[in-house]
């Protein structure tokens, strides 16, 4: 993204009025892209409400008074995005990053010590055999080859700590956070697996049933969510 950037362009996820201003905040390159980040000044002055203008954003920011998975972020074109935490340690308020069901990124409150949700993106196979899971939030991780990829991983803040595995199977419960079905729950009932290039498609339902493509699903539970999403 460059260093401007137009509201009118801005990416539908980002929670911001188009014909108020003509620009909002760029973003700098980070471990979101556009379609799963959003720049940390827009977070704090949008959504957070803490600040009612870019310069009272900035200054809250520099401060180092906004975490981010734990760890204070300065920069204000910083790229937060899905799943990430969110914190403000002044007032003990902490917030998950999410999608809701119009595809816009919206804050879910959580409690203090919440871990971060991450997904295995993909696993490489280092010298002496050891595995580094690649995560959906660009960052990676050391682990045993137990783990495959779509499953859930949860880490403690700020060490990152493996906390939990969950696998990308049918019965357990998902969070679709793109598509026609943004935002909804529902449990796995059949991962279908294309042959080719094709896009794998996942069948969930809840009152329904209804299909998505599998980079759209986030594995958040077995039997009940381990996140807040209310």
């Amino acid at each position: 993204m460059g260093r401007h950037q137009k509201r009118i362009a801005a990416p539908i996820s980002w929670p911001v009025t188009k014909k108020t201003h003509a620009w909002v905040v760029g973003a700098n390159a980070g471990p979101h892209s556009t379609e799963t980040g959003i720049p940390l000044l827009v977070v704090v002055r949008d959504m957070l409400k803490v600040a009612n203008n870019s310069k009272e954003a900035k200054k809250i920011i520099n401060e180092g008074s906004i975490l981010v998975d734990g760890k204070p972020r300065k920069d204000y074109k910083y790229m937060t995005g899905l799943f990430d935490m969110v914190s403000l340690p002044a007032i003990n308020e902490h917030y998950r990053l999410l999608l809701d069901v119009n595809n816009k990124f919206k804050l879910y409150k959580e409690e203090a010590g919440a871990s971060k949700l991450c997904r295995i993106n993909d696993k490489t196979i280092l010298t002496k055999g050891m595995v580094q899971l690649n995560l959906h939030d660009g960052t990676n991780i050391l682990a045993s080859n137990e783990y495959k990829t779509f499953d859930t991983i949860m880490l403690s803040l700020p060490d990152r700590k493996i906390t939990k595995h969950i696998s990308y199977k049918t019965g357990n419960l998902a969070l679709v956070v793109g598509g026609e079905h943004s935002g909804e729950i529902g449990k796995i009932k059949q991962i279908r697996k294309v042959r080719g290039s094709g896009t794998n498609m996942v069948v969930l339902s809840n009152e329904t049933e209804f299909e998505t493509i599998e980079k759209y699903v986030y594995i958040i539970g077995e039997n009940t969510p381990e996140i807040k999403v209310v």
